[in-house]
């Protein structure tokens, strides 16, 4: 079995609805638009999606109810973060090498010093020479000693310097790491305390996501609220947390995934991100001041994609997103250099949406709304059939 449970989790779901679904591998792969070895993987565990569009594509090609999305989406937030645990035990494997080291750093310097211990030559035979010269009287000169050429005794006095050199840096060495180990005894009690913030505490899971009720939920909507986000605070992790948990990370720097992992735990006690945006009056004003040829169909519009909410997001069944005001999709945002940090941002959005509606002077690209429009439009009398 998959030492990764999460992810073996994730691939037996994927795997129960390829089977449900009769499709092959190659069928399955080429609609869900993914390579037939990267699905191979995923529903064998030995690899979890970087995204969850990758799930969300595989899944609605082999016909996932709602509620089976849902828990998909749980199970991959889940193998994902399961993924990342992963990294600290790598670093603890490469404190344990470097400590290795050190250890066998310390203990090549002993043979050093005992080498020197079991030198012949004695400390007497050392002192000679010194004793020698302060023998000598001040007039004469230090050569009649036999300081010109170099002694051959000298040479075991050398290696007596390096041994005790090494002694003094092994004692140095020791001294260093005891009292690093008394340093950083403060801060291993701290680590071993529990963290007071609730997200991180042993009530809430390692993940909160989507279909979750509970006071993990209420704590990730009052911390966002907290940063300016316009949310009810009510317990339930449903499509508005999902839209604002999303948005959250798109202006933190962190991935867009719409789950609260670690990352995003830490960033929303943390970070000093804001959520505070244009409220719906602000927006009106704005598209008809930048729509001033068609100012009321384009408020209309905007009004239709994203109920004039600046930070409004919308997952497509594909796995793509719609962002901001105008829901400008991945696919647009691409070729209009934009990212989903600047569609959030009103005025720039706004501003993509005019480029769009600028190319035939219409709303083509928003054709469920634009059929609304035409529908409220043809429903709306003549002056001659209302004088009738």
């Amino acid at each position: 079995m998959n030492q990764y449970t999460e992810a073996e989790r994730l691939a037996a779901q994927l795997r129960a609805l390829k089977r449900r679904s009769g499709l092959s591998y190659d069928a399955l792969a080429q609609r869900a638009g993914i390579s037939r070895s990267s699905l191979h993987r995923y529903c064998a565990a030995s690899s979890v999606p970087q995204d969850y569009g990758a799930v969300h594509r595989i899944a609605t090609a082999c016909g996932a109810a709602s509620a089976e999305l849902r828990e998909l989406h749980r199970l991959w937030a889940l193998a994902d973060t399961e993924r990342e645990r992963r990294v600290p035990q790598e670093d603890t494997v490469q404190s344990d090498v470097v400590g290795e080291q050190a250890e066998a750093g310390q203990a090549a310097a002993v043979p050093v010093e005992e080498a020197a211990s079991t030198d012949p030559v004695s400390t007497a035979d050392e002192q000679e020479p010194v004793a020698a010269v302060r023998e000598l009287p001040a007039s004469e000169p230090a050569s009649v000693a036999g300081f010109q050429e170099p002694s051959p005794k000298r040479l075991p006095a050398n290696r007596r310097v390096l041994a005790l050199t090494a002694a003094a840096a092994v004692t140095v060495l020791g001294t260093v790491g005891w009292a690093m180990s008394l340093a950083s005894t403060p801060d291993d009690r701290a680590a071993e305390e529990p963290d007071p913030r609730t997200l991180f505490s042993s009530v809430c899971s390692p993940v909160v996501s989507m279909g979750q009720h509970d006071e993990c939920v209420r704590e990730v909507q009052t911390l966002l609220e907290r940063r300016g986000a316009v949310i009810g605070v009510d317990g339930d992790f449903g499509p508005q947390t999902l839209r604002r948990v999303t948005a959250f990370q798109v202006i933190a720097g962190l991935p867009p995934n719409g789950v609260v992992t670690a990352d995003t735990k830490k960033a929303l006690y943390d970070s000093k991100a804001r959520m505070d945006t244009w409220a719906p009056e602000k927006v009106r004003q704005r598209i008809r001041v930048v729509f001033d040829e068609a100012p009321d169909d384009a408020v209309a519009i905007a009004d239709c994609q994203s109920f004039l909410d600046p930070l409004h997001i919308l997952p497509n069944t594909n796995g793509s997103r719609n962002w901001g005001l105008f829901q400008i999709s991945d696919a647009r945002l691409r070729e209009l250099g934009g990212t989903p940090l600047k569609a959030l941002d009103p005025e720039w959005n706004i501003q993509a949406a005019k480029r769009l509606w600028a190319r035939n002077h219409d709303f083509h690209d928003w054709p469920h709304c634009e059929r609304a429009l035409r529908t409220k439009a043809s429903a709306v009398p003549t002056s001659a059939s209302a004088s009738n």
